[in-house]
């Protein structure tokens, strides 16, 4: 699964499968930080998102993500594209 995102400080754009969502990102340290989409349009979709850094590297990252007050954790590679 691919999803590609446009991120500022505090809003991301995530695009999947052609379709594009905005959200709000609230930095809580310098790797660490919430999503929350902005215009949810299910109850899944009210669900905020805790993103975590493990590790980086010149042109990607490695992070941890679950939903805000879940326990299951999943992890993925985020990759700079130009």
């Amino acid at each position: 699964m691919e999803t590609t995102f446009i991120r500022t400080d505090n809003i991301e754009i995530d695009i999947f499968e052609g379709v594009a969502d905005t959200s709000s990102v609230r930095w809580l340290n310098d790797c660490e930080y919430i999503v929350t989409k902005l215009n949810p349009k299910t109850k899944a979709d009210q669900k905020a998102v805790h993103i975590k850094i493990l590790t980086t590297q010149e042109n990607s990252y490695i992070f941890e993500y679950n939903l805000v007050g879940g326990s299951q954790k999943e992890r993925s590679t985020a990759v700079r594209i130009e």
